[in-house]
């Protein structure tokens, strides 16, 4: 390497040094005692908090022996189906406590369990069910008409349903004891726990291993960080199947004896009411959240609330300020990870705009590495000695994470998906020196002289919007298979006071061309954060010399009226359809007032 990747940063003020240090202390219990899963620890948790509220729903919820025995009690209801470990469960249910009792119930006797988005519909839903290879799915009784009938599989439904197994009702009749030597087979912290899908860059969704050990190493040092104590309360309105809703901010609160106040989703006009009411101290957000926030209204409770700490990530730099600005003494802690990831970043200083930096003290043992790609294909660009080539301060690049074993020497495990081919693509050889292997995020980064790190956008084909991951592949799939559209190209665009880039498809379709059967078909087959929110309505679409859209000229002309031939056409929510855009409209989405 021409230029020494170590982190260089100014040393850390005492609060952030004292925040790793206390992860740190946190995560080391992992490997003193490897045969302890996060299952055998909320036994232990039963113990010692007992009827302290564990999980805190909007109609029921759990204390800490509660949810130890219903987790045995779903435990045996897998052992009396004939599951153990290695075996698949799909789970399809919106935020609920009984959520994680279900996943951690499974876990206990080594069953895996494929975290299913409830936003998945169609070809990505039924792809889903089929990458997990699962032998039952349990879903909730609200979605049971979405799922259809899966070939080869049991369905459980979580909540009532005529003529359907109820898995309540065969889960109340098993025993809340500790489970016996010989009820199952208990798995190691090795041992996979869970399937959590991600869209990572390409396709379909991937279904990422996450190990029992991973689950450990993320609640507490999530816990250790955020300094959780058991009189924290975390407000959670993200959705649990994902990683950072259903196992980081939970899991940061149960290791300590805090509780989880969960709701189905984030609403702006209850949000200060519930929290104040709820007593939280802590919650988890995304960018979108907190811009929504500081743009609402003001609201009596945001003055009354017990709020220390909001941790989440994508928080960009203007909205962080607006929401700094108003709601003083709220720490933020921004942090980057992804679900299959082996590098995760920590902003504990508070810089804004950084998404984290790694300390000078633990850049032997987290070592990354921001190196120069074609930005368009991704390719990892070497010189001449066959070595990636490291960025300059401030040059944006691809962001490696060194693969380690994670038993004390350099690196952490990449435990990869269910598809090897997909883990062998998410590999880069030979970076910095012979047979290393680092672990690809796909995501542009650059690193500042002081050791900070900024996102700069995502490589390739996929935009992150709402929260959440879109794939342009798949949109172009869905879009494709709709009558009237003879060609298609998507990708995202920026929109004023707006977090991520929203989508917009630019259609080549047939001259008797439905927009409102269109969009009824589109709504049936993608989840709403996917389907574009902008459309460009062409007879033919310009094509590259290799005869693929021009991705690169449509994103330059976007959404814009007067710089387009073609009818743009922008999604109104409140109308519930595509309206034309003409001056007038695209001057109402400059100014942040348009119904998204």
């Amino acid at each position: 390497m021409r230029q020494a990747d170590h982190d260089t940063a100014e040393p850390a003020r005492p609060s952030a040094a004292q925040d790793w240090a206390r992860a740190l202390t946190a995560t080391a219990s992992i490997a003193r005692d490897p045969g302890r899963t996060l299952p055998d620890l909320v036994d232990a948790l039963a113990l010692n908090h007992g009827a302290r509220p564990a999980l805190i729903g909007e109609s029921t919820g759990l204390s800490y022996d509660e949810l130890a025995s219903r987790s045995r009690r779903y435990a045996r209801w897998a052992l009396a189906q004939g599951l153990g470990r290695g075996d698949r469960i799909a789970l399809l249910m919106g935020n609920d406590p009984d959520y994680l009792a279900i996943w951690l119930g499974l876990g206990r006797i080594g069953v895996v369990t494929a975290l299913i988005n409830t936003s998945l519909v169609g070809g990505s839903l039924a792809h889903a069910l089929r990458v997990s290879e699962a032998r039952h799915v349990i879903v909730q009784a609200a979605l049971r008409e979405r799922l259809g009938a899966p070939d080869g599989v049991a369905v459980w439904t979580h909540g009532s349903a005529d003529g359907e197994a109820c898995i309540e009702a065969d889960m109340s009749r098993r025993s809340d004891a500790p489970l016996r030597p010989d009820e199952g087979v208990r798995p190691t912290i090795a041992d996979t726990a869970l399937l959590v899908f991600t869209s990572g860059t390409t396709g379909f969704p991937k279904a990422a291993l996450v190990s029992h050990r991973r689950i450990l190493e993320w609640s507490l040092w999530f816990a250790g960080l955020a300094d959780v104590t058991s009189d924290d309360r975390m407000y959670l309105c993200l959705p649990m199947s994902h990683s950072v809703g259903g196992i980081v901010a939970p899991g940061a609160l149960l290791v300590r004896g805090g509780s989880v106040v969960i709701r189905s989703r984030f609403s702006l006009s209850r949000f200060w009411p519930d929290v104040t009411a709820s007593g939280a101290t802590l919650f988890q957000y995304i960018g979108e959240l907190c811009r929504l926030l500081a743009e609402a209204p003001p609201h009596p409770d945001e003055a009354r609330h017990r709020l220390r700490l909001c941790v989440g990530n994508g928080l960009a730099p203007a909205p962080w300020r607006a929401f700094a600005a108003r709601f003083t003494g709220l720490r933020i802690l921004e942090f980057y990870a992804s679900t299959e990831g082996n590098l995760s970043l920590y902003n504990c200083e508070g810089e804004v705009g950084a998404i984290g930096r790694v300390p000078p003290l633990l850049a032997g043992r987290f070592p990354f590495a921001i190196v120069r790609c074609d930005p368009e294909t991704g390719t990892l660009l070497r010189g001449t000695d066959g070595f990636c080539i490291p960025c300059a301060w401030d040059e944006p690049g691809e962001a490696l994470g060194l693969i380690g074993s994670g038993e004390g020497d350099a690196g952490r495990p990449f435990e990869g998906y269910t598809d090897p081919a997909a883990t062998s693509a998410k590999v880069a050889h030979d970076v910095r020196t012979p047979g290393d292997r680092w672990f690809r995020t796909g995501d542009l980064m650059r690193r500042d002289r002081r050791g900070f790190v900024r996102f700069v956008e995502r490589i390739g084909d996929t935009f992150r919007w709402k929260g959440e991951n879109v794939s342009c592949a798949e949109v172009t799939e869905t879009l494709l298979a709709i009558p009237g559209v003879r060609a298609a190209a998507v990708f995202g665009v920026d929109v004023p006071g707006h977090e991520g880039r929203a989508g917009m498809a630019a259609l080549a379709v047939d001259p008797d061309f439905d927009a409102a059967g269109f969009n009824r078909s589109l709504r049936v087959s993608l989840p709403s954060y996917a389907c574009p929110v902008f459309l460009r309505l062409a007879d033919s679409l310009p094509l590259t010399s290799t005869f693929k859209p021009a991705v690169g000229d449509l994103r330059a002309v976007g959404f814009a009226p007067a710089r387009c031939p073609d009818p743009i056409l922008a999604w109104d929510r409140q109308r519930g359809a595509y309206m034309r855009l003409d001056p007038a409209g695209y001057a109402r989405i400059a100014a942040g007032d348009w119904p998204f």
